[in-house]
């Protein structure tokens, strides 16, 4: 995510780009050459037999000159500049075809001299870096590419005059280069397979879903599901945010597709305009939490985890329906605190009519998930999906022309140019990352200055991802926080768990052989149960080349994978943050130009309704919401879900109706009783009936205060 003035130029370029398409030549030729991407696309992940190398250079390629003809250089004044501009970024994206080209012809004659560079190999190699360093520039802003710079420059050049743990001795930079581009990493590596795999795929899916009319019965069945209670309208942005969002993937894309309906909706209803804006902001960026798409972030995480794509999304839809309804229960409050009106609209359609008319736009989403479980890899659901969503359309009154297939593959490839480019781009922070090992530092430089605690090193992730967010888009922050930070969490949870192991006296026999090593006069110790301290005090006594032996040995394989599933998922949550957090809210900003109210003001506004995004993490470390069994998940799940009703109520200082400040206090407590991981089921019924009655009283109370006025 880059900076409002950075975020001006862009919208510039968006509207040059714009005239580009609608240009005599231009125009056809990029929207011909758009549709051959996507076909090309489709048979890398169906039919092709070619290399991953080969395969991810031609992503390269074709993005490449896609990304340099319909994103200008720059926005020229007058013909002869716009003619300039054109003329170089023709000659670009020929550039870019030509890497492709030369990496494909030359590769085996490279490794035949035994990887020694020619003059040809430094020219295709600089310029292929260059190349996607100028087109992450233009479609993402300067932070980016400056990055990647500073990243490839330390391994070259000035990481062997830092100090201390960052000390890099350093690499020549025809390796650098190398590794950068023709070897296989950096620019071509895990990350940019993930990007013409998983992601173009399902992109692709959700450009035929739009074009056959999917985004209007989301809309719709919103409306007719949600707009006929009290402060309707806010809760038909958060469902329709919510459909939306588990399609597109995209929390700016929801803004501005569901925003302009949703928000003038909810400012009728009686919703303060900033509320309305922040409403819509928060839902919008929950969207890139909803399964199935999770805005890339489930293909990245399916990668780094090797936990199946289906595990992901399977674990992760509780917590974003959790995150749903808590922006849903801001929008009650408030309903009830600015007297929001039910809007009647006696032309509305019924929901029975809604589904009549629309119930085939979910066979797309089913036909997803049962390939899935059926067993075939998300490229392949995501093609067999994008099947039925054509064969679906024949149920409708308005069928998929083979002109509205053709425009759903060049509106796939166009909406794939910003995610194409970043992915690939990010590769080369991620490959410098791997190369160094300065991932292992930095994991080891938070669990230091978080002195061991689980709670202090969220903390700093948290507040790494808002610094990483003001200049990186969610995916990206993600991505280079994961490299970063997601070992020390890991280790953390581990480690919390093993403590609570060695303290009930139940460590497995094969797990005590290592303390037979490490501190064979504390055997005796291990068989009975201790205080927490002594337990801490014990595993201080195995060092650190043996935590990973240990960790294996005590704790079962499915917790040690769904633990690395749940610290993944923590730093996939936060990295949401910088959508709704000033001073950069892209998402917010967004919805603020469609409200006509202040951007920041609106950008504290959203901040306060995502709440979600920081309590439900906590949930990922020491409850049972992913790691669990099904019953245990949809246990904490129902006890969360009032627990975060009372925080909110707390915070608002309003239920039913306005609460006394001593009851609001009351709140934050009542709602740690039900979130806090004690595992006491009393307690939690015990949080659960108070929090009712308040509630009750709450509506008692709100009822009779109208007629007493």
């Amino acid at each position: 995510m880059s900076d409002p003035n950075i975020e001006k130029v862009r919208d510039e370029s968006a509207s040059e780009a714009e005239e580009r398409l609608q240009h005599p030549w231009l125009g056809r030729f990029l929207f011909g050459f758009a549709i051959v991407v996507s076909l090309v696309h489709l048979y890398f992940n169906t039919f092709s037999t070619l290399s991953t190398l080969w395969t991810s250079a031609m992503h390269f390629g074709l993005f490449g000159a896609l990304c340099a003809l319909s994103v200008p250089l720059a926005r020229p004044q007058g013909n002869g500049a716009r003619r300039l501009i054109l003329g170089v970024d023709i000659l670009l994206a020929v550039a870019a075809i030509g890497c492709v080209i030369y990496l494909m012809a030359f590769e085996d004659a490279l490794y035949a001299r035994g990887v020694t560079f020619t003059t040809a190999d430094w020219v295709v190699s600089i310029a292929a870096v260059a190349l996607v360093l100028e087109f992450a520039r233009r479609t993402t802003g300067w932070f980016i590419p400056v990055l990647c710079l500073i990243a490839l420059t330390y391994v070259a050049w000035w990481g062997k005059y830092v100090g201390g743990v960052f000390n890099f001795p350093g690499l020549s930079w025809e390796t650098v280069l190398f590794r950068s581009y023709i070897g296989g990493e950096g620019m071509l590596g895990s990350i940019a397979r993930i990007s013409w795999t998983y992601v173009f795929m399902f992109i692709l899916f959700g450009a035929f879903l739009v074009k056959s009319g999917a985004g209007d019965f989301i809309i719709e069945l919103a409306r007719c599901a949600a707009g006929r209670f009290v402060g309707g309208p806010g809760f038909v942005a958060v469902f329709s945010s919510g459909l939306m969002g588990s399609v597109s993937g995209s929390s700016v894309a929801n803004t501005v597709s569901t925003g302009v309906i949703t928000i003038p909706l909810m400012r009728k209803a009686g919703f303060p305009a900033r509320f309305s804006a922040g409403v819509e902001a928060a839902a919008s960026t929950g969207g890139q939490l909803m399964p199935p798409v999770m805005g890339a972030g489930a293909f990245i995480m399916a990668s780094y985890t090797q936990v199946s794509y289906l595990t992901i999304i399977g674990v992760a839809a509780l917590p974003a329906l959790l995150y749903f309804l808590s922006v849903a229960m801001f929008v009650r409050i408030e309903a009830k605190r600015s007297n929001a009106q039910q809007l009647a609209d006696p032309n509305a359609p019924k929901i029975g009519e809604v589904l009549k008319g629309g119930w085939h736009f979910l066979l797309p989403l089913v036909v997803l998930v049962a390939s899935l479980i059926y067993g075939f890899t998300p490229t392949y659901a995501a093609a067999i999906a994008i099947v039925s969503v054509i064969v679906a359309s024949w149920l409708s009154k308005n069928p998929m022309t083979p002109r509205d297939i053709i425009d759903a593959l060049a509106l796939g490839s166009r909406n794939m140019i910003t995610t194409a480019i970043l992915l690939i781009t990010v590769g080369l922070i991620v490959n410098v990352v791997s190369t160094t090992g300065i991932g292992n530092t930095f994991s080891l430089m938070i669990t230091d200055w978080a002195g061991g605690s689980l709670l202090v090193t969220i903390f700093l992730i948290a507040i790494a991802s808002l610094i990483l967010g003001m200049g990186l888009p969610v995916t990206a922050s993600y991505i280079v926080l994961a490299t970063l930070s997601a070992p020390a969490l890991y280790n953390l949870m581990a480690h919390a768990q093993l403590l609570d192991l060695i303290a009930a006296g139940n460590l497995p026999e094969q797990a005590q052989a290592i303390f037979m090593i490490a501190a064979p006069d504390q055997m005796q110790a291990l068989s009975s149960p201790m205080s927490m301290a002594d337990a801490k005090a014990l595993l201080d006594k195995v060092p650190d080349t043996f935590s990973s032996q240990l960790y294996e040995q005590a704790l079962s394989p499915a917790f040690l994978t769904m633990a690395l599933v749940a610290a993944h998922m923590v730093i996939f949550w936060l990295s949401q943050d910088s959508n709704v957090t000033p001073p950069v809210c892209l998402t917010a900003f967004a919805a603020a130009a469609i409200a006509g109210t202040p951007q920041m003001r609106t950008g504290f506004t959203a901040w306060k309704l995502a709440k979600g995004l920081y309590i439900v993490p906590l949930l990922f470390v020491w409850s049972p919401l992913i790691t669990g069994t099904p019953l245990e998940m949809l246990t904490v799940f129902v006890f969360a879900l009032f627990g975060v009703y009372a925080i909110i109520a707390g915070l608002e200082g309003y239920l039913e109706h306005e609460l006394p400040w001593w009851l609001r206090l009351l709140m934050f407590p009542i709602g740690a009783l039900m979130l806090w991981p004690h595992g006491m089921l009393a307690i939690d019924l015990a949080g659960v009936a108070i929090f009712l009655a308040v509630l009750l009283w709450s509506a008692r109370q709100g009822r009779s205060t109208p007629r007493l006025a």
